[in-house]
């Protein structure tokens, strides 16, 4: 699972969802990309699970970029623990996905093997998705 190795505050605001992906926004390591129509939280195991699902596909040929990180500690208080007492302690990490975010990339593969790929990935994340070209995007076909 992916998580920071060190943070200065363990616990931080909600944040806010609004607006589209400024930066990661673009395919820039591999030739295939899938990028996020949604904007969510996708926790580091939903991270690893479309991972694996992708490698285990492709035989582990090519090669597979993840380009979002869970920085984002989500807390939670004990269960039935009475209101007060202060914040929660940390129970997982997020990474913030805004609409249009490159999540992952891959090269050395065909475009076949790469769509079915992102396709399985894809199914195990909570957002809709869309699986793109580098040059596409180059184009400005978004």
């Amino acid at each position: 699972m992916l998580m920071p190795k060190r943070v200065k505050r363990r616990r931080v605001h909600r944040g806010s969802l609004s607006g589209k992906a400024m930066k990661g926004n673009k395919v820039t390591y591999g030739e295939y990309g899938l990028v996020a129509l949604e904007p969510t939280w996708i926790t580091s195991n939903q991270i690893e699970a479309a991972r694996v699902a992708m490698t285990r596909y492709m035989k582990r040929g090519g090669k597979v970029w993840i380009k979002i990180f869970p920085h984002k500690p989500i807390t939670r208080k004990p269960a039935e623990t009475r209101m007060g007492a202060g914040k929660g302690a940390p129970e997982y990490w997020v990474a913030i996905v805004k609409p249009g975010r490159v999540m992952y990339e891959v090269a050395g593969v065909s475009e076949k093997v790469a769509r079915e790929a992102m396709r399985l990935a894809a199914n195990k994340l909570p957002i809709k998705c869309k699986f793109v070209k580098k040059e596409d995007l180059e184009k400005g076909g978004e």
